[in-house]
């Protein structure tokens, strides 16, 4: 797999980890103002979209360990960047979630 090939691998990526950071901080915008009747909605737009980044990476992760070889570049690690934060943000908005129902903002 060359160069460019795995450059659209990692902007799919970050597609789709984008997406999920985007609606990640759009619901956490959503509970700060007290309305928390979107959560699970969006929280499964998020996975969706995270799933489908961990399959491209896991896809990629399987070739190399199958021998082939990926001329990774900038670009496919940028998507692995997003998609490692992105995965951090759900953890850590769930619990930013659940301090604010507690709390009854």
């Amino acid at each position: 797999m060359d160069k460019q090939e795995v450059a659209m691998i990692g902007f799919e990526i970050v597609a789709y980890s984008g997406e999920a950071r985007s609606t990640l901080l759009e619901l956490l915008k959503e509970v700060r103002s007290g309305n928390f009747t979107n959560i699970e909605k969006k929280l499964a737009e998020v996975d969706e979209n995270l799933s489908l980044a961990h399959q491209t990476q896991t896809e990629m992760l399987a070739k190399e360990a199958s021998g082939e070889n990926l001329e990774t570049g900038f670009i496919f690690i940028h998507g692995q960047d997003h998609l490692m934060t992105t995965i951090l943000l759900r953890d850590i908005i769930i619990d930013f979630i659940e301090l604010y129902q507690k709390r009854g903002v």
